[in-house]
């Protein structure tokens, strides 16, 4: 999704030919996961943050742009709204003290991120929702200048053909009507990835969608949009309704909502491309001059760039990621377990821990001989989620063999030592372990992560006299103080 397009409106022909095109990477998918070299050797693992631009006042601040050019580091990139950015962090291996090297390097270069977007009257905020955004705030030039956005902007409208209705509750209740797809642009996240050979892909995939109750549960930190209290991740939410291209009518006979966990548990990669073409209609169809067929029998490597565009139009919460090492067709095929279950921050140690806990855990759950999801439901995996994206800390997950348990129980009996012989396993240094473990640790026995924490603090600062808009700008002030200091959420005041 990251490359641009070059039409900003699609003609029925256009479709047709785009459709042919897909089903023939789908063919060619299938062929090489059964005769090519895929590159797996040294797995690497890698992070985007999507970030928040704020002004002097804790607002909106819609100067991605200009932030940006001062910046002038192509690891940060633009992302739809003008009050977001992305840092791409260059893939890595796990093993030894990297994920403590890694820390220090993205530590550094947000902060230098952040010095210079100060220039421009800007500051740099990792927060799941930015809990200042109102709705008149996405009633201007809120979208990042960019064909791609606005080409998929008119196709979901297009597929819809009437406004997007949000309507979420929470402890409050929102309910809004929305013209444009501005509200998806609040969903800022962290996303995960980890190369798998082909072979091991469908094990790693089931074992993070089995996951993703017990990570958002722990990593939840989005209660508030549009100045309501919401979901304690209200962005999974948020997220789902403002890229719905179903009117009420498809939604009712059960047509699949694009932003989906799924429905099953998988055999092989092949199973998840071949639902999003089955499935979804395409959004952006941009046809290129590449003839995967013929690449594949010259001995190159296709770059199946139909198949990759559309896939990146289908919003699962795991996605599976076809990409090419190298340089284009000379280059080795590889595959990626895209997690997108967590939002950004609060702070960075927070969101190294939340990986670690992640990494480690499908490590062990991946080679279980007989793994979780042989005895559970994939409808308890989906349900864990849900309940895990409304309650935060005080949800109830089903576990096998426990029953329903709290996320503190799961993960304190459970899941930490789990993690730990996962990452013992990928040789991760014991020093590296005990620290983000030890972080995860501190989150399960206080109860609080960034979501209870911004809720706590706002009721306070309520019940001290100011009223709600004060009161979240205040909390928000707070909140990038405590985000620079980088002591995990569950120590702030």
């Amino acid at each position: 999704m990251g490359d641009e397009v070059t039409h900003a409106s699609y003609s029925r022909k256009h479709r047709q030919e785009y459709r042919q095109k897909v089903q023939l990477c789908l063919d060619v998918f299938e062929t090489m996961l059964s005769e090519s070299s895929f590159e797996f050797d040294r797995p690497l693992t890698g992070m985007e943050i999507e970030c928040n631009l704020v002004d002097a006042h804790y607002q909106p601040a819609m100067l991605n742009q200009e932030v940006l050019a001062s910046i002038a580091d192509p690891a940060y990139q633009t992302e739809l709204g003008a009050y977001n950015i992305e840092f791409n962090v260059p893939p890595r291996p796990l093993p030894g003290r990297t994920a403590l090297e890694l820390e220090a390097e993205v530590r550094a270069s947000l902060n230098a991120a952040e010095t210079k977007a100060s220039t421009d009257g800007a500051h740099i905020v990792m927060i799941g929702i930015l809990p200042t955004l109102m709705p008149e705030d996405l009633a201007g030039s809120w979208m990042s200048p960019s064909l791609r956005y606005q080409a998929l902007n008119d196709s979901i409208f297009t597929a819809r053909g009437e406004d997007i209705l949000i309507d979420i509750a929470g402890a409050e209740r929102l309910s809004i009507h929305a013209e444009s797809i501005a509200p998806e642009s609040a969903c800022t996240s962290m996303q995960l990835h980890l190369q798998v050979s082909p072979a091991d892909f469908a094990n790693n995939w089931n074992a993070a969608q089995v996951l993703a109750g017990p990570q958002l549960a722990l990593g939840a930190n989005s209660p508030y949009f549009f100045g309501r209290q919401l979901w304690a991740e209200t962005r999974i939410e948020l997220f789902a309704q403002a890229t719905d291209t179903r009117p009420e009518e498809l939604k009712a006979q059960g047509v699949r909502p694009r932003v989906w966990f799924g429905e099953r548990w998988i055999t092989s990669i092949f199973d998840l491309f071949e639902e999003n073409v089955r499935y979804f209609p395409t959004l952006l169809p941009e046809l290129s001059d590449e003839d995967p067929r013929a690449e594949l029998a010259a001995g190159r490597t296709p770059l199946l760039p139909e198949l990759r565009l559309h896939n990146g139009t289908v919003y699962r919460w795991n996605r599976p990621v076809y990409d090419v090492v190298g340089d284009g067709a000379a280059g080795r095929p590889h595959l990626r377990v895209e997690n997108r279950v967590l939002p950004a921050g609060p702070t960075v140690v927070d969101m190294m821990a939340n990986a670690a806990f992640y990494y480690g855990l499908l490590r062990t759950l991946s080679e279980d001989e007989r793994p979780l999801w042989t005895k559970m439901s994939f409808t308890a995996a989906h349900d864990n989620f849900i309940e895990a994206a409304r309650h935060g800390m005080n949800a109830r997950l089903y576990w096998p063999g426990l029953g329903e348990v709290t996320p503190d129980e799961l993960v304190l009996r459970h899941l930490l030592p789990m993690a730990d012989e996962g990452l013992r396993r990928w040789r991760v240094a014991t020093e590296v372990r005990d620290r983000y473990l030890g972080v995860i640790e501190g989150r399960a026995k206080t109860g609080r992560n960034g979501s209870a924490w911004q809720v706590e603090t706002v009721n306070r600062l309520e019940r001290h006299g100011l009223d709600r808009p004060a009161a979240l700008a205040e909390m928000l002030h707070r909140y990038c103080d405590l985000m620079h200091s980088n002591a995990p959420v569950h120590t702030w005041p």
